[in-house]
């Protein structure tokens, strides 16, 4: 997304206050169902599990659904009454669910695909939303029909059926895609990679820059998205996307060169990565 790593992470910021966490008498960790959570609460799991709680009790509220919301999609949409009335709801987190979200944190985080594969076999029971959320996380692979990505196929059907805006478009593919907490930055980033270079998916009219952390165009707003001839033909499943795009992108710990030495892909299917020759 083209933020400096300190900048993203407020790395010093932040691991002081993680480090001092035994000041506190009791904490609650609150996190969502999608991707970009479950990996958040990985990581502290994993990090209470290497350490003393001694006196700080260590509590856990995770949620995919309120009853007063359809359609949920996070904390974010509850009003302060409704998140008032989760107070309370948590759980002291157990031995178990340290362990689990450590397991989670080193698959996810490893550069061995096979540490990866062996994720989706493990009991993920102690952490009810993890095996969908690491599943979600396999599926920004190539696909084993075209090349192309939950988030790039997503993407190309929606502006197919007519959505050609970008912030409507986020919208939608967002909606479609809740599982993995898509933040705005990183879709324009993948945005971006499909209209880059001659092998492009996408083109876009009526804008020439995309956002960034620092900077927004506002005639981007009113940009036009449209399949290229290439896009249309990968979406067709005639071309393996893949194979073309000569670039090299990260999932988690994955280094995931395209082209010819791009050997493990995503079956959706079979909901699992498969390697090939």
């Amino acid at each position: 997304m083209g933020i400096p790593q300190a900048v993203y992470l407020k790395i010093e910021e932040l691991e002081r206050k993680l480090h001092s966490f035994q000041q506190y008498k009791e904490i609650v960790l609150w996190f969502e169902y999608d991707l970009y959570d479950q990996t958040m609460l990985s990581y502290l799991l994993h990090y209470f599990k290497g350490q003393a709680l001694q006196n700080t009790k260590l509590n856990l509220l995770c949620i995919d659904s309120y009853p007063e919301i359809e359609h949920f999609r996070g904390l974010g949409q509850l009003t302060s009454t409704q998140i008032e009335r989760l107070s309370g709801s948590w759980h002291v987190i157990e031995k178990n669910e340290l362990q689990a979200g450590a397991q989670f944190w080193e698959a996810y985080t490893s550069t061995d695909f096979r540490h990866h594969l062996d994720y989706l076999q493990a009991d993920t029971s102690a952490l009810p939303f993890a095996k969908a959320a690491f599943k979600a996380h396999l599926s920004r692979l190539p696909s084993v029909s075209n090349g192309l990505g939950l988030i790039e196929q997503t993407t190309l059907e929606t502006i197919r059926a007519g959505v050609e805006h970008p912030y409507p478009l986020f919208r939608e593919v967002g909606d479609k895609l809740h599982i993995l907490g898509l933040g705005d930055l990183e879709y324009w980033a993948h945005l971006k990679r499909m209209t880059e270079g001659p092998h492009a998916l996408l083109q876009m009219s009526g804008a020439t820059t995309f956002p960034n952390f620092k900077q927004h165009d506002e005639k981007f707003r009113d940009g036009v998205l449209s399949l290229t001839e290439l896009g249309i033909k990968v979406l067709n499943e005639e071309v393996d996307w893949a194979l073309l795009k000569q670039d090299e992108f990260w999932i988690g710990g994955l280094h995931n060169p395209t082209g010819k030495q791009a050997r493990w892909r995503w079956n959706p299917t079979s909901e699992t990565v498969v390697e090939i020759e």
